[in-house]
């Protein structure tokens, strides 16, 4: 098997000149999970948390996470976003965040989609944290996990 690494030229890493691609509309769902504690959960619920209302914050951040990825992450182009939706969900043990990430452009978007939610995720962390430390200051219960790219799709054909 020959690989071959796009983002290798000449033996230094490059960003991929998509110059040649058709510009076509393009979408990438993803989504990720936060496991809180059920009195953290109610106190979201409850918009009771003392830093502010969580549910906001975090979709804030993960609108401002999908237009910021192109700066903290090497290598991805930087894009012509038309559309972010950022969705989040309380459930029984946590919260869950999905966010549909819309283009028209030369590559697909689900970085984009990743850390949207990365971002929103990490921001009800931040919000909730006093509610989720132990007696020693640590998160034996918060975890973030499950972050993943549900869906990608490409107008003609596939990517």
């Amino acid at each position: 098997m020959d690989l071959k690494f796009t983002h290798i030229k000449d033996g230094k890493i490059s960003m991929v000149d998509i110059t040649e691609k058709k510009d076509v509309r393009r979408e990438a769902i993803a989504e990720g999970f936060i496991k809180l504690r059920r009195t953290t959960i109610e106190a979201i619920r409850k918009n009771e948390v003392a830093k502010g209302d969580v549910i906001s914050a975090s979709i804030i951040a993960g609108v401002m996470g999908v237009k910021k990825t192109p700066e903290i992450i090497p290598l991805c182009h930087q894009l012509n976003i038309t559309g972010v939706d950022v969705d989040v969900e309380i459930e029984k043990d946590g919260v869950r965040v999905i966010v549909k990430v819309s283009s028209v452009g030369k590559t697909g978007v689900e970085m984009e989609a990743l850390t949207g939610v990365s971002c929103a995720l990490l921001t009800i962390w931040d919000m909730v944290k006093s509610l989720e430390k132990d007696e020693r200051g640590n998160y034996p219960e918060t975890k973030i996990e499950m972050i993943k790219v549900v869906e990608k799709r490409k107008e003609n054909g596939d990517e």
